[in-house]
């Protein structure tokens, strides 16, 4: 039988006990407090365009030792996309940040992230203002719409049928560009005829199809706007297949590596976008400022693109790029 314990030996005993539940308190706080999470939603995964998006982000995450969670649907689908936010919004992440195929139908589960304390950041595409804390713009809507249709004008020699092949109808960023577009056109070039507007659902096959049966439809057609990094590829190979390669202009929004051999052959001959490995980069910085501090200043400090400005709730990465056959090359995204 074991005999009763000294009064030192109890104190011991104490002392020891309380050092242990300290040591876990701590351990626990620590964990509470220590690295951040961010989840981080494409449209779709799978392309050109996110992908590169995704090992800016990756760069980001490393760079800050933030843990970043990258994962979206395989489809362009809002509901889907809802349904995988719910998941984060469980596991209660620092932020999320998301690119909306919708920028209403996936709002209240964007507010309802904002509820359970969750800092909530739009990138590439918006949705409604009150159910984010700040959207991560690639460009402006002005910017991108301008470079498009001067770009046009300047291939076509300013007159004549043009069509625009989208991604989807309901996708902010592309309606906010096409509204933009029309707004050039009329303030600048009055001449160009926006004949009809398309759907691809991010679908490069269904872009392909579309392509050709415009050419169809407007035999007098002189461009094609594809603006989407899946749309832009397949409107350049129904060009290429049906042999009016310059004499149909094609313009539009993608990556390089995705339409270089459309550059070279010379079915393209100017590809424009911003970097989506920058905006990849910039949108977790953002995210890790505003779930450590709980606001943007009006400039981001933003690692290697320096100080970023901030301009009522939106984060800008810069006007677009040109990518045409003399520096194509130099790029790998």
């Amino acid at each position: 039988m074991i005999g009763a314990l000294s009064r030192s030996q109890i104190l011991r005993c104490v002392a020891a006990i309380a050092g242990f539940i300290l040591t876990g308190c701590a351990a626990s706080e620590t964990e509470d407090a220590g690295v951040l999470r961010i989840g981080m939603m494409p449209k779709l995964v799978g392309i050109d365009y996110f992908n590169a998006s995704e090992k800016g982000a990756r760069e980001a995450a490393a760079e800050l030792g933030v843990e970043l969670v990258w994962d979206g649907p395989i489809t362009a689908d809002v509901t889907r996309q809802a349904q995988m936010l719910d998941s984060w919004i469980a596991q209660r992440l620092d932020a999320i940040c998301v690119s909306p195929n919708d920028p209403h139908a996936l709002a209240p589960t964007l507010r309802r992230a904002r509820e359970r304390g969750i800092r909530v950041l739009t990138w590439d595409s918006d949705s409604d203002a009150d159910s984010r804390d700040a959207f991560v713009n690639q460009a402006t809507y002005e910017g991108v719409g301008t470079a498009l249709v001067d770009e046009m004008a300047r291939q076509i020699g300013r007159a004549g049928e043009v069509a625009i092949i989208t991604g989807s109808l309901t996708a902010a960023n592309q309606n906010l560009w096409m509204e933009a577009m029309r707004a050039r056109v009329l303030e600048a070039w009055p001449e160009m005829d926006i004949v009809t507007v398309r759907p691809s659902q991010e679908d490069q096959q269904l872009a392909f199809q579309v392509s050709q049966d415009l050419m169809k439809a407007h035999p007098g057609l002189r461009g094609l706007f594809a603006i989407t990094s899946v749309a832009f590829p397949g409107a350049a190979e129904a060009v290429r297949q049906s042999g009016r390669a310059g004499e149909i202009a094609v313009v539009g929004l993608a990556t390089p590596n995705g339409m270089k051999s459309y550059v070279h052959d010379g079915t393209v001959e100017t590809v424009l976008l911003w970097n989506p490995v920058d905006l990849g980069y910039l949108t977790v910085h953002a995210a890790a400022t505003l779930a450590k501090k709980g606001v943007l200043a009006q400039q981001l400090a933003a690692g290697r693109l320096g100080e970023v400005r901030v301009r009522e709730g939106e984060v800008l990465l810069g006007p677009p790029m040109r990518f045409t056959a003399q520096n194509i090359d130099e790029f790998d995204f």
